[in-house]
């Protein structure tokens, strides 16, 4: 993923049937549309000149907005890219309630986003339904006969976009043949955010859990349970959930793909989980016949079977209900929103108010019809020529990544050749998809917001179930075209920059090339690493899960992948917790490579050009700035806590700091001298691409 807290990344958009053609063809953007708030990729007033940048480059170059930006009662954290977040949800609003009132010509798209996001604004209604909105599903859970029928009941059981019900399933590329789509299972079943808050035996962990069991406990209540019972309830969840975690990957374990690999027929799945009616499952969610599934954690569905094995029909029945209430939580009358809300978001997070109805369902459509909402989006803001000045600087950037793994002094000249055939396999998609996704045959009410969000995550789903036996589609994008965000994925082996992440400040087409390739430029590499990091550089050029490496030359990149490591691991989040090396090693190496990339680029497109400082500052002195200030930052203790355990990116002050320090190129701009915080010796400077 991009430079990007994991809150934002949860706006990977609930995708339908590919059809209709690009905005660029069919709708150019309007001269006349209002545009997003201006901010310039270089704002002197964030910088606090007080602080030498060779002490602390990150509070420098963004002491100025801290002092000015605190974190809204509302959010969790607040950042540059969350302020254009929320900018850019507010500009969403407009189009959203513009449809919703049907003003102008209503088509197909305005249709579908007016009728869910005015189902979703109206409170009143929604209020009014109450339980009404998730009874069938409760009533099902209630009428289950037997631990055997668990597994229709599984399969029928929809779930807002991205819920598991007990596990995650659909399709996946083939780990080995990344042109076909195979069906897919995956561990879940946990209403804690990671595996490690059931396991964790500190004093917080301890405190989560005890606060988790409360919620639940508030959960049955409002479901009708007496106090007792409720009680009773609550720890029959937990119980159930940490068996359940202590057999899941770690995150860190899920950063080896070769461990998410272990492909079986439907006959050697029956055999590791015979309790799961595997047959009756499949055959109720209509999957279409297939002969292999990829199984992502076995010894996770080893543990379902024993606890179907184990537990009795009640308690099953308890566990189903209560993470049917959850999922839907947020999407129902105020006391479950508000519940849901005391202990996600203000508990564990540290936020202290709720954000506004009308900013959470402008998320909730680009969550569900998010390429809907991006032809309108689109249209407006991203022209053609802001699409080819993008491209342009991708090329550069792809052109130092070319240099760099030719000059290598540790590779040898055999990973080299596949190194370069991965590096121009890479498939460059910017600002929208070339064809957009067709959401009609999800049949939106304008009085039943729950309904429509279970109907958009049954309809997500069996796209999902549809594509097994089919080849890939490579114009799929995972990312709605309004999101403040970017990603590269190694088996499509494809970057990809939304529409949404490219706009001031992050990229700003006013300003002078230096910061801007210090922000959009090193994010640009940022993504194109990706491919070569700890995780990507197992994948070939193809997106197979393929070693392409000789020995010698993989035993040296993990040697200097583990000066990354240990770099970060020295750093603290919050408090006593430690950054984890490890689960944020990928982004960490992307960071640092990103900018090495993005500061060679700059090079190239400067090349022969007088520059002369400006504001102050050199060329090469603003070209770091526009780096750090991207991602300018105020962060709770307690939302640092919990990205500690969940997140893969460090926080933001060692996502500036700790690139710099490896960097001389900074150490030249800024005249820092060895001894200070921002130089660390040569012998210690970590070099990977």
């Amino acid at each position: 993923m991009i430079r990007l807290s994991a809150l934002l990344a949860l706006a990977v958009l609930a995708s339908a049937v590919l059809q209709a053609q690009s905005p660029a063809a069919s709708s150019p953007p309007s001269s006349a549309a209002p545009a997003l708030p201006y901010s310039p990729s270089l704002d002197l007033t964030s910088m606090d000149r007080t602080v030498d940048p060779c002490v602390d480059f990150y509070t420098y170059s963004c002491g100025g907005w801290q002092k000015k930006n605190p974190i809204p009662p509302d959010q969790t954290s607040w950042s540059v890219y969350a302020k254009l977040y929320q900018d850019n949800l507010q500009f969403l609003r407009g189009i959203l309630e513009e449809a919703a009132a049907g003003k102008g010509q209503r088509n197909q798209v305005t249709q579908e986003i007016g009728d869910f996001y005015g189902a979703c604004i109206n409170e009143t209604a929604v209020n009014q339904r109450g339980l009404v909105a998730i009874q069938p599903q409760l009533d099902a859970i209630a009428a289950l006969p037997s631990v055997q029928a668990i597994a229709p009941l599984v399969a029928n059981t929809p779930l807002p976009f991205g819920g598991t019900l007990l596990f995650g399933a659909g399709s996946t590329q083939d780990p080995d043949n990344s042109e076909q789509e195979i069906a897919d299972l995956g561990q879940g079943g946990l209403g804690l955010p990671d595996r490690d808050y059931y396991t964790n035996d500190d004093a917080k962990s301890q405190e989560t859990r005890e606060k988790y069991v409360q919620y639940v406990q508030k959960i049955f209540a409002l479901l009708g349970d007496k106090p007792g019972v409720a009680a009773k309830n609550a720890q029959t969840v937990m119980r159930i959930e940490t068996a359940l975690a202590k057999a899941s990957w770690t995150r860190v374990e899920m950063r080896n793909p070769y461990n998410l690999k272990d492909k079986m027929d439907l006959a050697g799945l029956e055999q590791l989980a015979p309790a799961f009616d595997w047959r009756g499952y499949y055959s109720t969610a209509h999957y279409p016949h297939f002969e292999i599934v990829n199984v992502e954690s076995p010894k996770f569905f080893k543990q379902v079977n024993d606890l179907l094995s184990s537990e009795p029909l009640d308690n099953w029945k308890t566990y189903f209900r209560f993470h049917v209430a959850n999922a839907y939580a947020p999407f129902l009358s105020q006391p479950f929103v508000d519940e849901n809300f005391n202990f996600y978001r203000s508990y564990l997070r540290g936020a202290k108010a709720q954000e506004p109805r009308w900013r959470r369902c402008v998320q909730y459509t680009d969550y569900n019809l998010g390429d809907a909402l991006g032809q309108a989006y689109v249209a407006r803001v991203f022209s053609p020529q802001l699409k080819a000045q993008t491209l342009d600087m991708v090329d550069r950037i792809e052109a130092a990544m070319r240099q760099r793994i030719e000059q290598l002094d540790w590779m040898s000249p055999e990973t080299k050749k596949q190194a370069l055939a991965k590096l121009a396999g890479i498939r460059n998609k910017i600002g929208y998809p070339d064809k957009w996704r067709d959401y009609s045959s999800i049949k939106l009410s304008q009085d039943d917001f729950a309904g429509d969000i279970e109907r958009a995550g049954a309809f997500e789903l069996h796209r999902q179930i549809n594509k097994i036996g089919k080849p890939v589609d490579h114009g799929e994008w995972q990312m709605s075209a309004a999101t403040v965000d970017a990603y590269f994925d190694p088996q499509m082996n494809d970057i990809n920059f939304p529409a949404g992440v490219l706009q001031p400040p992050l990229y700003d087409t006013k300003m002078d090339d230096a910061p801007n390739y210090g922000d959009t430029g090193g994010t640009i590499g940022h993504e194109l690493t990706h491919g070569f990091d700890d995780e990507g550089s197992q994948f070939d050029a193809h997106g197979n899960l393929k070693n392409w490496w000789t020995k010698e030359d993989r035993e040296k990149f993990d040697a200097r992948t583990k000066c990354v490591d240990d770099q970060y691991s020295s750093y603290i989040a919050a408090d006593d917790v430690h950054v984890n090396g490890k689960l944020t090693l990928g982004e960490n190496v992307a960071d640092l490579g990103g900018e090495i990339l993005g500061f060679i680029a700059w090079q190239s497109r400067t090349a022969g050009m007088n520059l002369e400082p400006i504001d102050g500052l050199t060329p090469e002195q603003r070209f770091f700035v526009g780096f750090a200030q991207w991602d300018c930052a105020n962060e709770r203790p307690d939302d640092l806590r919990v990205r500690a355990i969940t997140d893969p990116h460090s926080p933001a002050k060692y996502r500036i700091n700790g690139v710099v320090v490896n960097m001389p190129e900074f150490t030249k701009a800024f005249g820092c001298k060895l001894g200070q915080p921002m130089v660390r010796p040569p012998d210690q400077v970590c070099r990977v691409w």
